[in-house]
């Protein structure tokens, strides 16, 4: 098959073969380029494969792959596909996200998947799954072609990779992105001899290759904190409706040596894009500065009702109390919870708040609120910063320093560390990277980092509650340290459910706002002729005693009015009797259908084959499990 049509996001993708170039894995991982039956390497790494054109290009390209796939030093080779329209190479990664329809059960779900020897890489609900092919499995496409034509299948959509320069968005190439190993970690400082763990990032920069974007302009963060240099270049020209608490006007001070910590946490979230110096990680959003950190109760609720007024969507703190003499009161809580819920048109507020640099068994007591975000540190090695505060309340982890620091904007009037000289003062190793940055870390650089990757997940879904953002990246977090830190429910007192996973956020974030998209289903009619109350059998042509033995499920559905329509047409088209479960889903009524009533499952197995014949995607089914 040289063409084939597949589900793509909201649309469909028509893909051709490529007759010359096809996809290669090899057994040790490294490069095929040399040998003999390469002809020449186009793209070193495309979903996890070396692109590359073959020797004897007179041949058959499918012929060419057959023989290929058997050298041994090929672990996996695949075709290449074009989009019409498009000269982007494209390539099947192996995985495919199936959404099934609900009220189909995991042995319904198990029976497709051993149709096409698929098997579960990642379960996300009931009904949601990521299954990748297996060496008995059709190739990925023809996969999920064949699964979307079921009527157990919402969506089949094959994981597909393309290179990502022809897109219109253009990542920002500020002077010191390459030293932002928080955002992307190469393994190395790229200007200190100092080695870090590859991989041990944010993933910051994939998730805007993902999106398109780096965050939009109608989304909102807040920093509340003392301290903004509104004259920095990367802060000036994005503030919206600045304020502070202890004069209560939009004008925030300036130059006052004892507050600084504002300026370098509202960078690592929001700094601009501008060809210079850093970059945050939800550059293109907007920045609610707001000065004046306070214990005071009153203060406390005018800090978030201020910032649920004002239009803020994203609240980030990095500073609070450990000290049990001052834990939340009444008040606080109840401002806090009122951001978080009523917020955002009721949306609710993201609140973020750090768990504290002092090596405790608890969190910051701000931290501890049910409805915060609780934000813990990790090192550029993947391991646990040893001052970050640990406890049950922990919800997430992010890059900070404990291994080496990372580089945030400076205030102008930053006097640095009063024990340092000369350049030691801004950065841990005395190298100056600009007058305008310096190293920094602990929890308060941790959670601005989390904050903006909160920016980005509501740039893929504005729809999203903050409760929805918080489960986001609690399910799409990356387990790091030792496995057994962490319980049953996935989650460590040092990393809560682990390190943030920029990419796969906003990814979970845009499936989630395309499956909202999607017309729910019409409300199922009052009846009562015929149906059993609870679970059970009512029939058509067969009494409930006799359904037993074998019959063909083709489906299931939510309107009683759909099921009599098929009821109808199936009986006169196969002269078989058919048989309805009744089931309960999350307090709604599903309706199986099935056809047939047969003592064994060869004599079911001819009418499986019947209805296979007319079109109907179907497979047996042991009508005692239904009844």
């Amino acid at each position: 098959m040289s063409t084939i049509s597949v589900k793509s996001g909201k649309g469909e993708l028509t893909l051709h073969k490529s007759k010359q170039l096809v996809g290669l894995k090899s057994v040790a991982a490294r490069s095929l380029e040399k040998q003999a039956f390469v002809e020449k390497e186009v793209l070193a790494n495309l979903g996890g494969f070396q692109v590359v054109t073959l020797e004897g290009q007179n041949n058959d390209i499918d012929v060419q792959l057959d023989k290929v796939r058997k050298e041994d030093v090929v672990a996996v080779g695949t075709h290449v596909y074009f989009a019409e329209g498009s000269n982007r190479p494209m390539i099947p990664t192996g995985e495919i996200y199936i959404t099934f329809e609900d009220g189909v059960g995991p042995d319904e779900q198990q029976i497709v998947l051993d149709e096409y020897a698929l098997k579960i890489v990642d379960r996300r609900s009931t009904t949601f799954l990521v299954a990748k092919v297996t060496a008995q499995s059709p190739n990925p496409l023809k996969a999920a072609a064949a699964l979307q034509a079921l009527s157990l299948v919402s969506t089949a959509e094959p994981d597909i990779d393309m290179p990502m320069d022809e897109y219109a968005f253009v990542a920002p190439n500020d002077s010191l992105l390459t030293h932002e190993w928080h955002l992307d970690n190469p393994g190395f400082v790229i200007d200190a001899n100092f080695q870090l763990k590859k991989g041990a990032d944010s993933r910051v920069i994939s998730a805007w290759n993902r999106l398109g974007n780096t965050g939009s302009s109608s989304i909102t963060v807040a920093v509340i904190d003392n301290g903004f240099d509104t004259n920095h270049p990367d802060l000036r020209g994005k503030m919206h409706k600045p304020y502070d608490l202890w004069t209560r006007t939009s004008q925030l001070p300036q130059g006052d040596t004892r507050f600084t910590h504002g300026t370098p946490c509202a960078s690592v979230a929001i700094a601009a894009s501008n060809g210079q110096g850093i970059v945050g990680a939800a550059p293109g959003v907007r920045f609610m500065p707001i000065h004046g950190t306070s214990f005071s109760a009153a203060t406390t609720e005018e800090m978030f009702d201020y910032c649920v007024r004002n239009g803020a969507d994203v609240i980030s703190c990095s500073w609070g109390t450990t000290d049990a003499r001052y834990s939340l009161n009444a008040v606080k809580e109840q401002a806090i919870a009122r951001a978080a819920q009523q917020g955002r048109g009721g949306k609710g507020c993201v609140i973020l708040y750090a768990v504290g640099n002092d090596d405790l068994n608890y969190v910051n007591y701000y931290a501890a609120h049910p409805d915060v975000i609780a934000v813990a540190a990790s090192t550029s090695q993947d391991t646990h910063a040893s001052y970050s505060n640990r406890g049950r309340e922990v919800t997430i982890c992010a890059p900070s320093n404990g291994d080496w620091p990372i580089i945030a904007a400076r205030a102008s009037w930053d006097e640095g560390l009063t024990w340092e000289t000369g350049n030691y003062k801004f950065w841990r190793d005395g190298r100056s990277r600009g007058d305008n940055y310096k190293h920094f870390g602990g929890t308060s650089s941790s959670t601005p980092l989390v904050a903006g990757i909160c920016a980005l997940i509501l740039s893929a879904n504005p729809s999203l509650t903050a409760r929805e953002v918080k489960s986001i990246l609690q399910r799409t977090a990356d387990k790091i340290g030792d496995p057994s830190e962490y319980d049953s429910s996935g989650h460590s007192l040092k990393y809560g459910f682990g390190r943030v996973n920029a990419d796969r956020a906003v990814a979970e974030a845009l499936r989630l706002k395309d499956a909202a998209q999607t017309t729910p289903p019409a409300p199922i009619p009052e009846v009562t002729d015929n149906i059993s109350s609870g679970r059970g059998l009512f029939r058509f042509d067969v009494r409930k005693q006799d359904a037993k033995g074998w019959g063909v499920q083709i489906g299931a559905f939510y309107e009683y009015g759909n099921v009599l329509i098929q009821a109808e047409k199936l009986q006169k088209q196969f002269n078989a009797p058919v048989i309805v479960s009744i089931n309960e889903l999350n307090g709604k009524t599903v309706y199986k259908v099935t056809i047939g009533a047969y003592d064994s499952s060869a004599a079911a197995n001819e009418l499986l084959k019947r209805v296979k014949g007319a079109g109907i995607s179907c497979f047996l089914r042991n009508l005692s499990d239904l009844a």
